[in-house]
């Protein structure tokens, strides 16, 4: 891992040996997860409280829920519209501008941290939308995609 480094993963079509081996292979540090609802049963093994526990016994990483970097119920439902991504992109940039999301985290909890959410890949989820609105913020700050 290099300095600097900030990941993103989510945990849809992935088995738990999968996604903690990602984690453990790229030598994240903590995860900070974005979502906006982290108790469904659809959640699996990324549920809260069984993902705080994971993370700490099997990995020796720290868990957070940073809500304040989730989308919006509304945003979310724009969306699942695939034809409506560039709307949810703009919408969800404006909503961490407005939240200043720049104070809210610091580079040193950024550095080795992993942006977690449910979608499969990053093109078309706020994980990246938010990966590279730091990356504008945070000088030097690089991030990789865990697929």
């Amino acid at each position: 891992m290099a300095d600097g480094e900030l990941f993103t993963i989510g945990f849809t079509r992935k088995t738990a040996e999968e996604f903690f081996t990602l984690l453990r292979q790229a030598g994240v540090r903590r995860v900070l997860d974005i979502r906006l609802n982290n108790v469904s049963q659809l959640a699996g093994f990324t549920k809260q409280d069984d993902l705080a526990f994971f993370l700490r016994e099997i990995a020796g990483m720290e868990y957070r829920h940073m809500a304040e970097l989730a989308p919006t119920q509304a945003l979310i439902d724009l969306a699942r519209k695939r034809q409506e991504w560039d709307r949810f992109e703009a919408g969800y940039r404006r909503l961490i501008r407005t939240r200043k999301v720049e104070d809210v985290v610091s580079r040193q909890l950024l550095d080795g941290a992993c942006l977690l959410c449910s979608e499969e890949q990053p093109e078309h989820c706020h994980r990246r939308v938010l990966a590279d609105y730091l990356v504008e913020h945070f000088e030097g700050l690089q991030v990789r995609h865990l697929v």
